[in-house]
């Protein structure tokens, strides 16, 4: 039966296209490299009679359009594109340099290949252009020639960057969006939602959303922060640049993972009927309003920040009448703290209102952080020039210097793996050069297409590419034996391999790119001459050898693998956050007595659990990228690296609370009060270091801890003894210490959850609360 228009294979080819490369990205690199490609080798090898010109510009085109694809607004694609084009031209001139001495070109491409390697922490736009930028040093440094050569393989590259920026620029653009910002978006939307409804359901009334309504908002808000904790997770590098908005953006993932969290703990009762406290529900509104205006500058970040600037006034001033009401409303004249009712009813007098604090506490830093990365969007094209920076992030070299820092330490991933590549490269380089290879380009080519994060998945990626480059050589020596003296029809082949090689690692597989890749190189490397069958099967022998180092140089420097970094960097990160968390409320305890201690010691360990946060991010990125059965189950993993934000963030929200605070000085000393925070700190803080000791199996996963009436009771009455004014009223300072508890108790009530997922892989864990579940009050 003849097949219909709609159902023929060129109408099927663009669903299948879809099907497989759902935003067409591989597609549009391809189209645009099988176009360029041919065009400069015909015109340098032809038009110019350079070979060597025609190989480099070949090259260069195939680096810059078909292995790297730059993201953001047009001019920033163009800069980034100027600047590999300058960074291809310099690692041309060095690796020719050094080409001669084997010595010097093994040490030449250790460090190079380390310095670029490395050099993707500080940037995804360095980490997505690495693979490009090793072609540049790898195509020169295995290819002696005398410096003379220079002008001729500059030629090359200079055409190849002069025809990519015209490229993206006019063929096929790609759209100008940030991976992140929708996402982001959605979840500020998603979270606002759902704080209008739980604000309209403690208020009560017939009109009042029901209970469903309420779990259908929250659901909604949970799966937008999956979505958004998924986009930046399931890169193989962070999504974002060195620019100020970039930065802004990647402190937003954590930041929404955790308002998520904040939200659905503090989500109105979906069955008994709510509490009442009208302070608290005008915060949930402002609030709200914050994140809809955060998610149209988000949406829009050449729109007018003033809604969003507006928006974020009326928040912190429902913020401090909800503290002053608070304040008026906390009673301390009220029977003995021996009853547990009483004192349960004490604190829970101000729940309400510290659940509203901390949603407010985190929906201000969102607005902080969306509108520097807006106002980042906004500078002029001489204030991007000079390095106008808004906001207080700090320069770019210094973003760069504080990144690097972070991953400088035996257990950082990215070092691991940065180590491991520029050895394998160098090794690869050293035996083409003793073995006698004809073409040592091949074998750093294996080498550098196989390395992979541990050494079993090493092994199992040298066997694919071992694979696609036999298939490969067997099509092309296939192809040059048919063709024979007829060189006119390499030439028509070239755009298709070039179009097939660059859609087919996305669309088919790993394998079926290698082939396509090799035939390509074949076809490449016979133009010109006489067809020889022979060389194509040669390059299975180069290319089994850079494959063996890849495997050698992966058993020899990390044979256990990312599942193994990512416990260390989880342990990290967990005594890390838990030693700013105690700082903070040493801080607290000193700003709330008479002499008041200075914020630069909690600050500095702030910094540096943001260090172990950013090694643990990419040790996930590499755990999540491995192939194969995984140790633990992804959920669970996932849990215990969100429990690390949470408990970062709790740590930012005490300091917060008290960083500005201390002009209103209390005439009383709250000895009792201090003591009692400074207690349930350690208690704290002390079961997250020995949870990082027990994932890595130095101890056992500690139990949970329990809440405690009686040091709840204790600090109530320290409170009515210590802290009331000459009217029986408490004080600020009496609030601000039962929300620094509470801050401490929500740090707490995250450890059943972790617990649990820790213990999944030993399979000792029972039922897997969510994070950030309330379990009953009393850090103490």
């Amino acid at each position: 039966m003849r097949d219909t228009p709609g159902h023929s294979v060129p109408g099927r080819l663009p669903a299948w296209l879809r099907t497989h490369d759902p935003e067409l990205t591989a597609t549009r690199r391809a189209v645009r490299t099988a176009l360029v490609v041919p065009s400069l080798f015909a015109l340098c090898g032809r038009g110019f009679g350079s070979p060597a010109m025609a190989t480099f510009a070949a090259f260069a085109a195939f680096s810059m359009l078909l292995l790297v694809e730059f993201t953001g607004p047009m001019a920033e694609r163009l800069r980034a594109q100027l600047g590999l084009s300058v960074a291809w031209a310099v690692l041309v001139c060095l690796g020719t340099l050094v080409s001669r001495e084997t010595w010097l070109a093994v040490a030449a491409m250790i460090v190079v290949g380390f310095l670029i390697l490395f050099s993707g922490v500080v940037s995804s736009v360095l980490a997505g252009a690495a693979t490009a930028l090793l072609l540049a040093f790898v195509l020169a440094v295995t290819s002696p020639a005398p410096p003379s050569a220079l002008p001729e393989r500059l030629a090359g590259a200079g055409l190849a960057s002069a025809a990519g920026l015209l490229a993206i620029s006019l063929l096929w653009p790609r759209p100008a969006a940030d991976p992140l910002c929708a996402p982001a978006s959605r979840v500020c939307r998603a979270a606002a939602a759902q704080l209008r409804t739980d604000a309209a359901r403690l208020t009560g009334g017939p009109d009042a959303p029901s209970a469903r309504r309420c779990r259908a908002a929250a659901e909604e808000t949970a799966t937008a922060a999956v979505d958004l904790r998924h986009a930046f997770d399931t890169t193989p590098y962070r999504p974002t640049g060195l620019s100020t908005g970039s930065r802004a953006l990647v402190r937003l993932v954590d930041e929404l993972t955790w308002l998520s969290a904040v939200v659905a703990d503090s989500a109105a009762p979906h069955e008994s009927r709510p509490a009442c406290d009208p302070a608290a529900r005008a915060v949930r509104r402002a609030a709200a309003e914050v994140l809809d205006r955060a998610a149209e500058l988000l949406g829009a970040p050449h729109g007018p920040p003033d809604p969003l600037h507006s928006a974020s006034a009326q928040l912190r001033a429902d913020l401090a009448r909800m503290e002053q009401s608070a304040t008026t409303r906390l009673s301390v004249h009220r029977a003995g703290p021996g009853a547990r009712p009483v004192v349960q009813a004490f604190l829970g007098t101000l729940d309400l209102s510290f659940r509203a604090q901390e949603l407010g506490f985190v929906t201000l830093q969102i607005a902080g952080n969306v509108d520097l990365a807006a106002s980042a969007e906004r500078r002029s094209w001489p204030e991007w020039l000079l390095g106008h920076e808004p906001g207080t992030l700090g320069s770019p070299l210094a973003a760069a210097q504080e990144r690097a820092a972070a991953h400088l330490e035996p257990h950082s991933v990215w070092l691991h793996n940065s180590l491991r590549g520029a050895l394998g490269l160098g090794i690869a380089v050293a035996l083409a050069d003793l073995t006698g290879v004809q073409r040592s380009f091949w074998v750093l080519l294996g080498t550098l297409s196989v390395l992979r994060s541990n050494a079993l998945n090493t092994g199992e990626k040298a066997l694919r590419a071992l694979s696609g480059t036999i298939a490969g050589s067997v099509v092309g020596a296939g192809l040059l034996h048919l063709v024979g003296h007829h060189g006119t029809l390499l030439w028509l082949l070239l755009p298709l391999t070039v179009l097939i090689a660059g859609i087919a690692p996305a669309a088919i597989s790993f394998t079926a790119g290698q082939a396509a890749f090799t035939v390509n190189l074949v076809i490449l490397f016979t133009i010109g001459h006489t067809p020889n069958w022979h060389l194509a099967l040669l390059r299975v022998q180069d290319i089994a050898l850079g494959c063996a180092v890849s495997v050698l140089v992966g058993l020899l420097f990390w044979p256990r693998g990312a599942a193994a970094a990512v416990d260390r960097a989880l342990a990290a990160a967990y005594s890390d956050s838990a030693r700013y968390l105690a700082g903070a409320v040493e801080f607290a305890v000193g700003r709330c007595g008479p002499d008041p201690a200075p914020a630069d010691t909690p600050v500095q360990r702030g910094r540096r659990a943001a260090a172990a946060a950013r090694r643990l991010d990419d040790a996930f990125r590499s755990y999540l990228a491995e192939r194969g059965p995984k140790p633990a189950p992804l959920a669970d993993m996932t849990t215990l690296v969100t429990g690390v934000v949470g408990l970062r963030l709790a740590g930012d929200a005490v300091l917060g609370l008290w960083r500005h605070h201390g002009e209103q000085r209390t005439e009383t000393d709250p000895t009792d009060a201090r003591l009692a925070l400074l207690s349930a700190a350690g208690r704290v803080c002390d079961w997250y270091r020995d949870l990082a000791a027990g994932l890595i199996g130095h101890t056992a996963v500690p139990d949970p801890l329990p809440p405690r009436p009686a040091a709840d009771a204790r600090l109530v009455e320290s409170l009515r003894h210590d802290l009331s004014d000459g009217r029986g009223r408490a004080t600020a300072t009496s609030v601000r210490i039962i929300w620094t508890g509470d801050h401490l108790d929500a740090a707490r009530r995250l450890q059943p959850a972790l617990a649990a997922a820790a213990r999944a892989g030993d399979g000792t864990a029972g039922s897997r609360p969510a994070v950030g579940t309330r379990s009953g009050r009393g850090a103490f």
